[in-house]
């Protein structure tokens, strides 16, 4: 059981991380579209390409996430089944 408390206890660090940056990402969204609107087009593109860094960053945690929750599957199926 301590293992499989390791494995949600890494999970849900994980998910803290992905909301973060979601909530990076949409900061900087409203940055960009206040910098469109004053037409400060130079300073727009600079958030643009952090937000498509901070995109890329949220894929690999996404991806991390999925590998952590398949692992926290297999370790529950295979508790399951030595009980049976």
């Amino acid at each position: 059981m301590e293992e499989f408390n390791r494995l949600i206890n890494n999970q849900l660090k994980t998910m803290e991380k992905l909301l973060l940056l979601q909530s990076e990402i949409e900061r900087c969204q409203d940055i960009e579209k206040q910098l469109l609107t004053l037409e400060e087009e130079s300073e727009a593109v600079t958030i643009q390409e952090e937000i498509q860094l901070k995109k890329q960053e949220l894929k690999s945690i996404h991806d991390m996430f999925e590998k952590q929750t398949e692992e926290v599957i297999r370790y529950f199926q295979q508790g399951q089944a030595a009980i049976r």
